[in-house]
């Protein structure tokens, strides 16, 4: 489960890049932090679900890919929860300066991933198994 559950994690790295470069992309365009955290929150789960389905976990040989992707929107959205109050807790705390988002991007990723994790592995792909180290 260590090994895992750090794939998971680096499957998370990339998820808060892709985080938090949207979010830049989405605050330059006019969005605003809330709106531009829901856009890239969004853009990460599909490209975490892309990674964590290749390297993590072993989808299940007779589900809907779609059905899958669902599952796993509606799983992260749990985390999401947890990641998002860190995230806007993180933002009003925080002093205002151009890294604050990033920062508060960083604390809603730590905040949101094991629950995400464990959500994943019993819900999502439980029906697969662990892929080998």
């Amino acid at each position: 489960m260590g090994s895992q559950f750090l794939r998971f994690a680096i499957a998370g790295g990339v998820g808060f890049l892709v985080d938090a470069g949207v979010l830049y992309v989405m605050l330059h365009l006019g969005a605003g932090p809330y709106l531009g955290r829901v856009v890239s929150f969004l853009c990460a789960v599909v490209a975490t679900w892309q990674i964590n389905r290749r390297i993590t976990f072993t989808p299940g040989a007779h589900r809907s890919i779609l059905r899958e992707f669902y599952q796993y929107l509606l799983a992260m959205i749990g985390g999401g929860a947890c990641n998002y109050a860190a995230y806007v807790l993180a933002l009003r705390l925080l002093p205002a300066h151009a890294l604050t988002p990033l920062a508060a991007v960083a604390a809603g990723s730590v905040a949101g991933m094991v629950v995400n994790f464990v959500l994943a592995k019993l819900w999502v792909f439980r029906h697969g198994e662990a892929k080998p180290r």
